[in-house]
């Protein structure tokens, strides 16, 4: 089946729970399958999947434990020993494999993050634009370097940054936007690139979760001013911790290496403030070892999961993550959907997991409640060194914009598999995990027994 067309399917899908509604007695994606009558296997009945597994993850295999014995035994174990060690050897690789002239690794995605902030020259007084829907590590980033990290809403469809909301959150302080590209799928770039252009902002792409997703014909990374990528264990491309920066600009690039070379540059000399946050060279070996296979298995998930949305599209109350126009693939770090219980009876999402799980298909969600209601609000507000930076009157205001009711949806809305291990099965894996759905669904009036 054409991929573009799957694509546009998806965009359909995710956009039309109105249309879902409709469709309540054929399912056109299952032909005369019914699960009617068919015990829940929480209640007792036979499981959609039995005794099955999912692929394991993180990957590995011969080549990567012989590229870390390589390094063992050479005793080359940090990357200023050799400049032709792995870290320098992912490095050029990677950028080669995201279509940009410079990567420098470092510890971790988060530390990528900063790195870029304090490159940029982004630090106390400074405010940015980020989601509240992400890894504490992209706040982090921005804590760390003393700015403010304001949080703007979400489009509830496809759990990405409203670019609207963004807008309207730009201050005088407004020195960048942090678009996270969650679940490995793009942001709304086009939008966005055109708001920081406007009002003249740097762009820092979380792309932590995003390996070699495309949009609009550019890999997520390289469309800001700088891209960030976590290879933390459980990413698509993982050596345990570790981390990426990106970009085409020389000299930010050079000030990136110098920030996260404890301040010194490639020069030798000690020109800045800043962490220790080198990628040391077993993490780099792991990387260089699963290099050459990383582009199929992506396009496996690819693929795997343009099925998957083909035959959940027809399930009332279950619709897959939107993806923008322009989005050619993601990296399926996480395989998303939006469950909407007025179509099962008003289950609440617990039960249906519970139901899923019970089929052998293990769905949960995700983010429990997004960073606008964690304690560091209120601690960064009543600290002194932020009450030094930012006046009353802003602090204020800053309290009064905190409500972001849409992410607060998708927290209580969204499930998801854990897609870097599983998304890698075969056909029947994702008609198990459709076919579990659909007997949950078509048993729905069963749900309130649980």
């Amino acid at each position: 089946m054409d991929k573009n067309n799957l694509n546009r399917r998806q965009l359909l899908a995710a956009a039309s729970a109105g249309t879902l509604a409709a469709v309540s007695r054929s399912i056109p994606a299952y032909g005369n399958i019914s699960n009617k009558g068919r015990k829940l296997a929480i209640l007792g009945g036979e499981p959609v999947r039995k005794n099955k597994s999912w692929p394991g993850w993180p990957y590995w295999d011969q080549s990567i434990i012989d590229s870390v014995v390589k390094t063992t035994k050479s005793r080359i174990w940090c990357r200023i020993q050799s400049k032709s060690g792995t870290v320098p050897t992912f490095e050029k690789k990677f950028a080669q494999m995201m279509g940009t002239k410079f990567c420098v690794a470092t510890g971790s995605g988060t530390q990528a993050l900063h790195t870029c902030v304090e490159a940029l020259g982004i630090g106390a007084g400074d405010e940015v634009i980020t989601s509240p829907y992400t890894d504490p590590g992209t706040i982090a980033s921005i804590l760390v370097a003393r700015a403010l990290p304001v949080l703007a809403d979400l489009d509830r469809q496809s759990y990405q940054l409203d670019p609207d909301d963004v807008e309207k959150r730009i201050t005088e302080n407004t020195k960048a936007i942090m678009p996270v590209h969650m679940m490995g799928q793009p942001c709304d770039m086009g939008r966005i690139m055109e708001i920081a252009k406007k009002h003249n902002l740097k762009v820092i792409e979380d792309a932590c979760q995003a390996h070699l997703a495309e949009y609009q014909g550019s890999k997520l990374g390289t469309i800001g001013d700088l891209g960030c990528f976590s290879f933390q264990s459980s990413k698509t491309i993982a050596c345990g911790e570790g981390g990426g920066i990106i970009g085409n600009d020389e000299q930010l690039m050079d000030k990136c290496y110098t920030v996260h070379n404890h301040g010194t540059s490639r020069a030798g000399r000690t020109e800045v403030a800043g962490p220790k946050y080198r990628m040391n060279e077993f993490e780099a070996a792991v990387l260089l070892g699963q290099l050459d296979g990383v582009q199929e298995r992506f396009s496996r998930r690819n693929q795997n999961a343009a099925y998957l949305t083909s035959k959940l599209k027809d399930i009332p109350g279950i619709v897959s993550q939107k993806l923008y126009e322009g989005t050619a693939s993601g990296s399926f770090y996480i395989y998303a959907m939006t469950y909407r219980k007025e179509y099962f009876n008003g289950a609440d999402r617990s039960k249906f997991l519970k139901a899923i799980s019970a089929e052998g298909v293990s769905l949960s969600p995700y983010i429990r409640q997004g960073l606008h209601k964690e304690p560091w609000i209120e601690h960064i507000l009543n600290s002194k060194v932020y009450k030094k930076m930012f006046s009353k009157k802003r602090l204020t205001r800053y309290r009064d914009q905190i409500p972001c009711p849409n992410c607060d949806k998708v927290c209580q809305e969204m499930a998801m598999i854990w897609a870097s291990g599983p998304l890698l099965g075969k056909k029947e894996d994702m008609d198990g995990i459709a076919n579990a759905i659909l007997k949950v669904y078509e048993n729905r009036d069963k749900l309130h027994l649980i």
